[in-house]
């Protein structure tokens, strides 16, 4: 059996795994759900530093406290920007790397950047009015998601999508618009990288291609977690 290390995406916490994290303890392995500072249940920590490297501290910390060793280390979409800067701090208690339809940014890149949003010098513009007190500390990604699903519903019951709007909270700005540290070109281990087929991710799953990256290829939107949480445990499990 594997110990499994589960990130979260963006407006989302260690909730958004709990389908697939039953199935996965039902099969005898270790699995740890992280939430990033700022988002989820510790949405009440945000403040003007939270950055994606706060977040690798998140992680290194809680591998180095929790003992974990020898682990599967799984990003889903936001996390995808804070992995490199885990590997680069604490690799050697990673057996293996799995990006779930995630960002691949590259050194200085902010989220806002690699999703095409907004150019360098507008990121620069909001982060540095972030650090001013110039404009709120959260970005409304949650509102935003819930608006969206009302014209195009997630592949999932109407019951599953509720309860996954319910849950969203919004995420730290600078989380959104701060360039990473460390990014995903400095990563010299294996990734296997699942690229869902119905996402507004491809120019990630080109990303990963280009560095060299095993793209794997699951049918579903972004939220196949919640979704298909049995398709997802089913290729995750693949891994260990």
């Amino acid at each position: 059996m594997s110990t499994f290390v589960l990130l979260h995406g963006g407006a989302a916490g260690s909730w958004i795994w709990k389908p697939v994290r039953k199935l996965l303890e039902q099969r005898g392995h270790d699995v740890y759900a992280l939430t990033f500072t700022g988002f989820g249940d510790r949405r009440h920590l945000v403040a003007h530093g939270i950055t994606p490297e706060t977040h690798v501290a998140d992680v290194v910390n809680a591998l180095h406290f929790e003992d974990i060793e020898d682990c599967i280390l799984v990003a889903h979409s936001y996390s995808g920007a804070v992995v490199p800067g885990v590997l680069a701090a604490a690799g050697a208690r990673v057996r293996r790397t799995v990006y779930l339809d995630a960002l691949v940014l590259k050194q200085g890149e902010s989220v806002a950047q690699a999703m095409g949003y907004m150019t360098y010098e507008q990121a620069c513009g909001i982060a540095a009015a972030v650090r001013r007190g110039d404009v709120p500390l959260y970005s409304d990604v949650a509102g935003q998601q819930r608006e969206m699903a009302k014209d195009a519903p997630f592949r999932m019951s109407a019951e599953r999508q509720a309860w996954m709007l319910e849950h969203l909270s919004d995420m730290p700005m600078m989380c959104v618009v701060g360039g990473v540290q460390i990014g995903a070109e400095s990563v010299s281990k294996p990734v296997d990288y699942i690229a869902c087929t119905d996402t507004n991710m491809t120019q990630q799953h080109a990303r990963a291609a280009e560095l060299g990256w095993q793209v794997h290829s699951l049918e579903g939107d972004h939220a196949v977690l919640v979704g298909d949480p049995e398709s997802t445990a089913r290729l995750l499990e693949t891994f260990a």
